[in-house]
């Protein structure tokens, strides 16, 4: 059992089984629709979870829900989580308000869009409050990367250029996707 509870992440990173994206939720989706099926047969929660190699806990769940709702019970829900408060309009503005340079905008000392100055901008562009974290969230669903003021770097005792690679790009369109994540014409990650 040890051993299993060691694999078990590793297979579902390697299978894409824990994907939060569309296609981990379309994969998972199967296998409940699959249960369903064995369920209707009159296979044991206990059977369903070995034949299909889930969780007995999982397998109970499905079943209960199945004896409650049938098949379409376990069918997805969509995306978990919450969903983005800024309306596809107002992302795209967003983006073209990045794009445009927090000069633009009243942060002049530098060229840099921190996530905390995109939560300020959301804020006061879209009247709606967003945390530091939730405005990195935002960033990278269009596509930008928030950075590190030269400040910052310089209390943290480190040299100008010595900010770590995933925060010292520049928030600029190049290499940008055209879609962001989870968009219906997105290409899907590899």
């Amino acid at each position: 059992m040890g051993l299993e509870r060691w694999l078990y992440p590793v297979v579902c990173e390697i299978c894409g089984w824990g994907r939060a994206d569309r296609r981990g939720r379309e994969r998972r989706e199967v296998v409940r629709i699959q249960a369903a099926e064995l369920f209707e047969r009159g296979v044991k929660a206990p059977e369903v979870a070995r034949r299909l190699r889930v969780s007995p806990k999982s397998a109970y769940q499905w079943h209960q829900l199945w004896r409650e709702g049938g098949a379409g019970a376990l069918a997805s829900r969509g995306p978990s989580g919450s969903r983005c408060r800024l309306c596809p309009r107002c992302l795209e503005k967003l983006a073209v308000y990045l794009e445009q340079g927090p000069a633009e905008h009243g942060w002049v000392e530098d060229q840099v869009w921190t996530a905390a100055r995109v939560a300020t901008l959301v804020s006061r562009k879209f009247h709606v409050s967003y945390s530091v974290s939730g405005a990195t969230r935002l960033m990278h669903r269009l596509g930008f990367s928030p950075q590190v003021t030269a400040r910052k770097v310089a209390e943290r005792g480190r040299p100008a250029g010595a900010t770590s690679a995933s925060r010292t790009r520049q928030a600029s369109p190049a290499g940008r996707p055209k879609d962001p994540p989870g968009a219906d014409g997105a290409a899907p990650l590899s």
